[in-house]
Parts: structure tokens; C-alpha cells; sequence
């Protein structure tokens, strides 16, 4: 792969690449590692790509295995954060549900984040993270239901102020 075919890919797919990350990771510091993991994987990839569509599915796909190693390493389990420094993503100003996803369980948030912001369907889910396309549906659903407990729970603090 060239510079330039990796800087366009970079441009196209960065923002869906550490949207991913931070959804399973829920640490800033972290999927931005993860990006970079991930793009300097694609650069160094010795295969070939069908289209931009097949590109975004592996990245995506080393995405969620990289996040998920990052997740079972020692140092990840053990480690403390600095009480000191308080780093928290910076979601999209406009979309008031973003948030929310971001406190749902790792499983659904990432199935989630995939299904209704990057647009994959189930079957494509399933592919992607090495699941049953019925194991995508039952995170969905248990996403679904996990984040209408949110929203209630948001109109009964709004009516207590």
C-alpha cells in the first residue's frame, strides 16, 4: 500500500475507526492507540481489497479484536488511572443519544454503535466481531431496552430539578 492510498483511507475511515475503539475501550487515550495500531496494520497488510466497503469492514474488524485485546491485558486489568488527569471523550455535539450509548455495556454499545451510527447490518455484526448473527440481535435488543431504562431515568432527573 502507498502513502497515499493510506492517507485517504486515514481521511475516510479515522473518525469511524476511533468511534469504534472508544465504544469498547471508554478511554480517549486508548482508542486513539488502537487507531494507530490500526492504520499502521492496513499500511503494513500484505493482502488485497475488493473496494473502499471491504477496507472499512477490516479496519473496523481489527478495530473491535484490537480494542478487545487491549481490554484482557495485565496491564489494562491492573492499572489505575491518574486521579489527577480526567481525559473523557468529546461526542458529537449534535446527537443527544451518543452519550447514552457510551454508558450501555461494552457487548451492546459496541453492537450498537456499529448497527445505528456506522449503518452494518446484523449479518454484517456477526462477521465483523466473530458472533452469530442471533448473538448481534439479543445484544441489540438488550441495548435497546438497556438504553429506554436510561432515557426514563434522564425524564426522572429532569423533573426533579
Amino acid at each position: 500500500m502507498t502513502a497515499a492510498e493510506l492517507e485517504r483511507y486515514v481521511e475516510l475511515y479515522k473518525q469511524s475507526v476511533c468511534a469504534t475503539a472508544m465504544c469498547i475501550v471508554k478511554n480517549i487515550s486508548d482508542a486513539d492507540d488502537v487507531t494507530q495500531d490500526v492504520f499502521f496494520r492496513l499500511y503494513t497488510y500484505e493482502g488485497s481489497f475488493v473496494n473502499d466497503e471491504h477496507v472499512k469492514a477490516w479496519l473496523l474488524r481489527c478495530t473491535v479484536n484490537r480494542s478487545r485485546d487491549i481490554l484482557r491485558s495485565h496491564w489494562y486489568k491492573f492499572s489505575q488511572p491518574l486521579s489527577s488527569v480526567k481525559e473523557l471523550a468529546q461526542p458529537d455535539k449534535t446527537d443527544d443519544m451518543l452519550p447514552l450509548v457510551m454508558k450501555l455495556s461494552r457487548k451492546s454499545r459496541a453492537a450498537m454503535y456499529l448497527h445505528y451510527y456506522e449503518g452494518y447490518s446484523v449479518a454484517e455484526i456477526a462477521e465483523m466481531s466473530g458472533l452469530s448473527g442471533s448473538a448481534v440481535k439479543s445484544r441489540l435488543a438488550r441495548g435497546r431496552e438497556q438504553l429506554k431504562k436510561l432515557l426514563k431515568d434522564e425524564r426522572i432527573d429532569d423533573d426533579d430539578i
